[in-house]
């Protein structure tokens, strides 16, 4: 979009994203600093006191600090400027990188479950005490990192900064468990507390890498952003006055929160340049509302029109030379 309403709200979105964004890379590192190094003490206690909900939960711990760790590069690396190499700037980089935290955590969760077996069948020695505090101290340094990224970052709307929030929350979850298994087996002598307590931490661990690595791949695919119906933008945009017809729709994310849009859309064949433009402005504006950032169209008229289907289903998609292509 063009003209004074734009300049207006790119200035406002530019100023409230680098805000958050200021906010969103200091809350990462700071979170980044405090897990990395508890994930290396719950690590180290697991070995000592022959824990495994220790070590899986230092292993949860580490898969906070790889998204943590991740988000952090996404966020620096998603600011370097675009250049003619590539460009949409590394945006991508965040997707990528979250695949990867994505298929790590699955592979802890299936190591976790395979020790947790051979615990089972022989339940070895644990030193409970020692598993009780340091679970315990886990279970505060969450707290006091899920707090930090609830009062100065956007856990809403970023979807890197959600997941290593979401990582957080349930690696709390992780210290309850080794905290209730510690308790049990002070209390009672049940040693499969422990192999009980990392199995419910790795089917966390499981559940979370799988849903990283769904959506990472849905974006890698170009496919459909949740928060958008396809259906919805066509109509939106055969509303307006003077479009006779939509075809060649194509929505994808590039990144969190940037979603984009192409589409051929056909006019009167009696339309002057100056009135399709200002079309392609309202559209644009409308579309804007909800949730694409980007948007390129096709102007053509109904003299042109060769294939009317809304989805592009045949040849190659090589943009036109003449796309009418504002932003």
């Amino acid at each position: 979009m063009s003209g004074q309403q734009n300049g207006h709200n790119h200035t406002h979105d530019h100023g409230h994203n680098h805000a958050h964004g200021t906010n969103n890379k200091k809350v990462l590192l700071f979170s980044f600093i405090i897990i990395t190094f508890y994930m290396i003490v719950e690590a180290f206690g697991g070995f000592i006191t022959n824990s495994l909900a220790l070590i899986s939960d230092a292993g949860h711990m580490l898969s906070d600090s790889i998204a943590l760790g991740i988000a952090l590069l996404a966020f620096t690396f998603g600011e370097k400027a675009v250049n003619t190499g590539k460009t949409y700037g590394y945006r991508r980089f965040e997707i990528l990188a979250a695949t990867l935290n994505g298929v790590t955590l699955i592979a802890i969760a299936l190591y976790i479950f395979y020790e947790a077996i051979g615990r089972f069948i022989n339940p070895p020695e644990v030193a409970t005490m020692g598993m009780l505090i340091i679970s315990t101290i886990g279970l505060l340094v969450n707290i006091l990192v899920a707090w930090i990224m609830m009062r100065g970052s956007d856990t809403e709307g970023n979807l890197n900064m959600r997941g290593a929030y979401l990582h957080v929350i349930s690696d709390m979850l992780g210290s309850i468990g080794a905290i209730a298994a510690a308790l049990l087996m002070m209390f009672f002598g049940w040693g499969w507390a422990d192999p009980l307590a990392s199995v419910i931490v790795a089917v966390l661990v499981l559940r979370s890498g799988f849903y990283v690595t769904k959506s990472s791949l849905h974006i890698l695919m170009e496919g459909t952003p949740a928060n958008v119906d396809v259906n919805d933008l066509v109509q939106t945009i055969q509303q307006v006055d003077g479009v006779k017809g939509v075809h060649d729709v194509h929505v994808w994310s590039i990144t969190s929160n940037l979603n984009a849009l192409t589409a051929h859309i056909v006019v009167d064949g009696t339309m002057d340049v100056y009135a399709s433009e200002v079309l392609v402005q309202k559209i644009e504006h409308l579309l804007e509302h909800k949730e694409i950032k980007h948007v390129t169209l096709q102007v053509e008229s109904e003299k042109h029109l060769h294939d009317t289907s809304v989805l592009c289903t045949v040849k190659g998609d090589a943009p036109d030379a003449h796309a009418n292509h504002h932003h």
